[in-house]
């Protein structure tokens, strides 16, 4: 799309989003802004609705395609998740969806949207999302005055809110590109050959995986610095030029149709901005791999077969191991890792570990790159098929029963407890079993059978 309708297009929906996620409860209906001093939720959602048809209507057809690749992507997740009262996703639920789609599709936690164990303590609602309150102050501002509650956002707004959120974050990328480019002693303005093109790129993901700690200035010491790493060389390095020699070619391919055959390849900044753009958008997925490595290890050193690791061998990895856990008892407790309820003394929940901030890497100002949760990636394939907040225990049963995992095939047999539970879940909520209740998404129901249990830190999408 072009330049003016994105900018109109994330001006419009940022707004809106300000405005609809206010954690405060007015006493007013309405807000500032018309004649009369008020403009009516209705005036704020047509502004949105208006901005959403421009896009699909005008600029390039990725635009379009990009939101509606978006709603395919989050739209059963929707239908499953609990409504207010007019039908529309209440914040809690917004939260969950939001941090659902940068996770799995990024392997993004954005600073703000975390789950428990991850959040931070100043961040009490969505309008403190730090990527707002830098990118778009006056915003923030005309939010805290005007504050309004359980309005609540549809699938359209919803769609709107994530591409707005992926934008501002990724906006951020092409900051440190900037930085890649003249630590690099280019300037954005001049086209790159490959061979320049390739330094800049490195650059950019040397920067990107120190996250905040980044030095963006001193040149002398980044182009010393890199040098030092591509000298040693070693398996990481490694891995991480052929990611980033992956991204030009499918660039190279994605574009192939206007470059010219008889001219030397060049690549302007805008060229650089796709590629690190696909880059940003892959980064987690393709660093994930050693989060299945590390889950494999600690597979290995589970006796049981149950999910969790006693504590002692979880703290005794020989010198020559790959990996050594060290984090503290009261760590572990915080990201609900700990378990005392298992005979032989405590025990460490490999899914809740996995997930924990500790393994997170890359952290920049607005979000984290984290291990994707396999859990929720299993509850979101019962989304898929349910299409409703709630569903009786016989079709979650059969539903579970056919899914796969990493570690375990479809047609799994079940433990009688769980289906236990969950009946017993349903006898609490008059015969079905809501999906994002605090019950069943506590129940180990979905990851248990496969070696990994559900996070039991997690709270409800309805609150409970």
């Amino acid at each position: 799309m072009s330049e003016a309708v994105r900018s109109k297009f994330i001006t419009s929906v940022a707004a809106f989003i300000l405005f609809i996620f206010s954690a405060a409860v007015s006493a007013s209906p309405s807000v500032r802004g018309s004649r009369d001093g008020r403009i009516s939720a209705e005036k704020i959602q047509s502004r949105l609705n208006e901005a959403l048809e421009s896009v699909m209507r005008g600029g390039e057809d990725a635009g379009a395609k990009h939101l509606e690749a978006i709603e395919a992507r989050i739209w059963q997740t929707y239908q499953a998740l609990p409504k207010n009262d007019l039908g529309r996703l209440p914040p809690k639920g917004v939260r969950y969806l939001a941090h659902n789609y940068f996770a799995r599709e990024h392997g993004w936690v954005i600073k703000g949207l975390e789950p428990l164990g991850h959040q931070d303590a100043n961040v009490s609602a969505v309008h403190d999302l730090s990527v707002l309150q830098d990118k778009a102050p006056a915003l923030v501002e005309s939010l805290l005055e005007a504050r309004r509650a359980d309005h609540g956002l549809s699938l359209s707004d919803m769609v709107a809110m994530v591409a707005a959120l992926e934008r501002l974050i990724l906006d951020e990328s092409l900051t440190i590109l900037e930085a890649s480019y003249k630590l690099n002693l280019f300037t954005p303005e001049e086209p790159l050959s490959e061979h320049d093109l390739h330094s800049v790129l490195q650059s950019y993901l040397l920067l990107f995986q120190q996250g905040q700690k980044a030095n963006l200035v001193d040149g002398e010491r980044h182009r010393q610095w890199k040098n030092l790493v591509s000298n040693r060389g070693g398996q990481v390095w490694d891995q991480t030029v052929d990611f980033e020699s992956d991204a030009v070619k499918n660039y190279e391919f994605a574009n192939n149709h206007k470059s010219n055959p008889f001219e030397p390849q060049s690549y302007s900044f805008k060229d650089a901005s796709s590629i690190v753009e696909g880059m940003a958008h892959s980064y987690g997925k393709w660093q994930n791999r050693e989060c299945h490595e590390m889950k494999e290890v600690l597979m290995t050193m589970d006796p049981d077969a149950t999910g969790r690791v006693p504590l002692p061998r979880f703290y005794a990895q020989e010198l020559t191991d790959v990996y050594h856990f060290t984090e503290s008892v009261d760590y572990l407790k915080q990201v609900g890792a700990y378990d005392q309820s298992a005979a032989g003394g405590p025990r460490v929940r490999i899914a809740n570990y996995m997930l924990g901030p500790s393994n997170c890497i890359a952290s920049s100002t607005y979000y984290s790159i984290c291990c994707i949760s396999e859990c929720e990636s299993l509850l979101n394939q019962l989304e898929a098929h349910v299409k409703a907040p709630t569903a009786s225990p016989s079709r979650l049963l059969d539903l579970v029963r056919d899914m796969s995992s990493s570690t375990v095939d479809s047609h799994r047999d079940l433990p009688d407890v769980l289906v236990t539970k969950l009946q017993s879940i349903a006898d609490h909520h008059g015969g079905d079993v809501p999906l994002h209740g605090r019950l069943f998404f506590t129940m180990d129901a979905l990851c248990l059978p496969q070696r990994v249990p559900l996070p039991t830190h997690s709270r409800g999408c309805d609150g409970s």
